[in-house]
């Protein structure tokens, strides 16, 4: 095989800040130069990896929560074309090709792109990097500062496809615009497929966290160490609210972190210019990514993700492996559901003594925005390192059991060129599933399908379903009453299944429950 066509991973950094006062953070900008510079000096290059630097021709900056959701918006400043910014720090004149994906999350899937394009003759050196800095940018709000992390650029990046919402109107009417509510309705979908109670299920997934928790605790860039125990998980208390019912604040990703992490991509003829060690290089040996049912209301079954089933099968068939030749998985984490329904679909179990994390995942290493699975992969060619000839596979999700991505990673080189799966393909599979019929204006009685109850500061605050209509079967979405004994009730009772009716109230559904 051509050397200049063989696409291996030689250099990863990441960085953590848990202690610096607002005033002396770093920005996004400064902890993704801090990253990548670490990256360099990972892969044994000459000079510290500065000729490494100087010869990147591809930077991509995975897309800042600041530029993804209205409500993480920056008072300090924007990067107008953070791939560029990165270039001119680190001496990249010759890096052309700048890319910020769309929605964020999609690390893995910009890993494969970088593998294609050397594989292709298109690329000979990438850079794949992402950053958060919210910690850092909450307390300097509330400490009054005025701090400067914008910067302007004479282009702009290459965004690809473009941004796509995430939510229906009707769902955002109704109040379901964010990840905790959808993927507490998730989660109780998959805990009624699975015949459990609300508190089996909870114990359930505190008992699968508090091992995510215990790699934390022995994870020196992990951001939540103090390896909590199932018990602390799952307690209700002060520390420990609910924050959409059935999860609690333990259970859920922990985006307001100053985290960083990079990794760099070149092809084998540069490795070698470069003099990097054989013991450094990770090859990605399998990649396919694909989306479920774009919307979740519009999702015949929410306990299950074909992309998930469908991708992982690819990446394993392509670089000739199945489930039991892996060794270490990251299954991404922001909420117990989605690692559940990854081992549904994996066919692993939750409690897979190989371990379902790498770095402790997001409630606990943190969740820092769009660019978790850059630490994911980082870590993950460390592990294979220690390990030469080991298969590590990541797994990588964006927005809400919306976007899948696999990747299986090994020291051990291809014996037959890179190239990727057919993601087209396994698209058109899902794309051809029955939708759900759905209808935004229901009547009459009907039934709870799966819901969730939002939480404040003090306490419930709404009810959030999907319910079915008794005479067709349509799907709906609603709201309860908001009053305080119908949330409570909702918490003590089993929901789902819970008769009712639907009317509509100032352009909102609201399914009034009739509790036994």
């Amino acid at each position: 095989m051509d050397k200049t066509r063989i696409p291996v991973i030689v250099g990863t950094g990441q960085v953590t800040d848990t202690t610096s006062k607002p005033e002396e953070g770093r920005s996004p900008l400064q902890l993704m130069h801090d990253a990548v510079k670490l990256a360099a000096a990972d892969s044994g290059a000459q000079d510290q990896g500065a000729a490494l630097l100087r010869g990147l021709d591809s930077v991509t900056v995975i897309r800042l929560f600041a530029d993804t959701l209205p409500r993480f918006a920056s008072p300090f400043g924007k990067l107008a074309n953070a791939p560029w910014s990165i270039a001119q720090r680190v001496g990249a004149a010759n890096a052309t090709d700048l890319v910020c994906p769309p929605q964020g999350g999609d690390s893995l899937v910009m890993l494969a792109r970088a593998c294609e394009r050397i594989a292709q003759g298109e690329s000979q050196a990438a850079l794949v990097v992402g950053g958060e800095a919210l910690r850092t940018e909450l307390a300097a709000k509330r400490a009054g500062l005025q701090l400067q992390w914008g910067e302007d650029a004479p282009t702009t990046p290459n965004q690809l496809t473009g941004v796509k919402d995430m939510y229906t109107k009707a769902e955002e009417k109704h109040g379901m615009r964010s990840a905790i509510a959808m993927y507490a309705l998730i989660g109780q979908a998959l805990r009624h497929a699975a015949g459990q109670t609300v508190d089996q299920y909870r114990e359930a997934s505190a008992k699968l966290f508090a091992r995510f928790a215990a790699v934390a605790r022995d994870n020196p860039l992990a951001t939540r160490r103090k390896g909590y125990s199932a018990e602390q998980i799952a307690e209700v208390n002060a520390e420990n609210p609910f924050v959409g019912f059935p999860y609690t604040k333990l259970m859920t990703a922990s985006a307001f972190v100053d985290q960083s992490a990079a990794f760099i991509v070149v092809s084998e003829a540069r490795a070698d210019e470069l003099g990097i060690p054989q013991d450094k290089r990770v090859y990605l040996h399998g990649e396919a990514h694909a989306h479920d049912t774009w919307f979740v209301s519009d999702r015949e079954r929410l306990d299950q993700s074909p992309a998930m089933r469908l991708t992982s099968r690819a990446a394993l068939a392509q670089a000739g492996k199945t489930i039991a030749d892996v060794d270490v998985f990251d299954i991404y984490s922001c909420f117990p559901s989605l690692v559940q329904i990854a081992c549904k679909e994996l066919g692993i179990s939750p409690d897979d003594k190989r371990g379902l994390t790498v770095t402790g995942g997001l409630p606990y290493f943190g969740g820092p925005g769009n660019n978790y699975v850059t630490h994911a992969i980082a870590e993950m060619v460390q592990r294979v390192r220690a390990k030469p000839g080991a298969y590590g596979l990541v797994m990588a999700n964006v927005g809400l059991v919306t976007k899948e991505a696999v990747g299986l990673f090994s020291t051990e080189r291809p014996n037959k060129p890179f190239m990727r799966a057919d993601s087209d393909a396994i698209q058109r599979e899902i794309d051809a599933q029955t939708k759900v019929r759905f209808t935004e204006a229901p009547q009459g009685d009907a039934t709870i399908e799966t819901y969730a109850v939002l939480h404040g500061k003090n306490g419930p605050e709404s009810g959030v379903l999907l319910g079915r209509l008794a005479a067709t079967g349509e799907r709906f979405v609603a709201n309860t009453p908001a009053d305080a004994a119908t949330l409570a009730k909702l918490e003590q009772v089993e929901g789902i299944g819970l008769p009712g009716t639907v009317t509509q109230v100032d352009g909102r559904n609201v399914f009034t429950p009739r509790f036994g």
